[in-house]
């Protein structure tokens, strides 16, 4: 039986935070109609999030390894690291459950730019922006060009319905099955999770997503009646080159936004 916490708290603003509106030819770009990554392996990994509301940071460590094997290669990391970055990017107290609280996504990330995402023998510093959750072709332009792309959902209670055995829904999907409980989003909690490929644009195309450890399918319309915030991640020292990537000026843009955020006030 797979065990699944939650942990995205609501969304939040930041005063100069990062917006990737900045890296305006990536952007104007019309998404590919179809993201089909079927022979690479992502290998998306629990990081803890079966005991931990940690799924803010368990899904950069999930966005790094997604972004190592477009590349063709993988990077280690483990649940320690995840939950080492958890306490550093939340107040977390390892051991003791009454911090566990979750993460506000702009906040974690904030803490990965400034501190970065410490593993065994490297530490790993995202670039990072901000994307308007009802615009789709910008989502899709980031899970195409920068990997994946990283959300903030409100799960409902009937998204964590199992089965006799424990296994969750194939596919998720609106509307929802009876007697799998309220089906209203928000009704179970907030959830980080990772898109990575999409099979068409229409809202009952099939789209994967990265979450405690899996790849978990869900319908663009489930997405959309789901999602509150959306982000894109970039590794510039993992991110392989390719058409669907940012150019440099757009890479300039999104370092200068980041830059201009460090250097103004941050509630963290």
């Amino acid at each position: 039986m797979m065990l699944r916490k939650l942990g995205c708290r609501p969304a939040e603003r930041r005063a100069r935070q990062p917006m990737l509106t900045t890296m305006k030819g990536f952007m104007a770009r019309r998404a590919p109609q179809r993201l089909i990554r079927d022979g690479i392996d992502p290998a998306p990994l629990m990081l803890g999030n079966d005991v931990l509301g940690n799924c803010t940071a368990a899904g950069i460590g999930n966005h790094i390894r997604a972004t190592a094997a477009l590349a063709g290669y993988q990077v280690a990391v483990d649940t320690p690291d995840a939950v080492r970055f958890y306490a550093l990017s939340t107040g977390y107290v390892p051991g003791n459950p009454a911090t566990d609280h979750g993460g506000v996504e702009v906040d974690v990330l904030t803490t990965a730019l400034q501190q970065g995402y410490a593993l065994a023998r490297q530490t790993l510093f995202p670039l990072w922006g901000t994307l308007e959750p009802a615009d789709l072709n910008a989502i899709r332009n980031v899970t195409a060009g920068l990997s994946a792309a990283y959300l903030g959902v409100q799960l409902a209670v009937a998204d964590m319905w199992t089965d006799a055995v424990g296994n969750p829904p194939p596919l998720w999907d609106t509307p929802t099955p009876a007697g799998r409980g309220d089906p209203t989003p928000g009704s179970a909690g907030g959830h980080c999770l990772l898109l990575w490929d999409y099979a068409g644009t229409a809202d009952t195309d099939v789209v994967t997503l990265l979450t405690w450890g899996t790849r978990q399918k869900a319908t663009w319309r489930w997405v959309r009646s789901r999602l509150m915030e959306a982000h894109g991640l970039a590794w510039r020292q993992l991110l392989p080159a390719g058409v669907l990537s940012p150019t440099h000026q757009d890479w300039d843009a999104l370092v200068s936004a980041n830059e201009a955020y460090l250097a103004g006030p941050q509630a963290v």
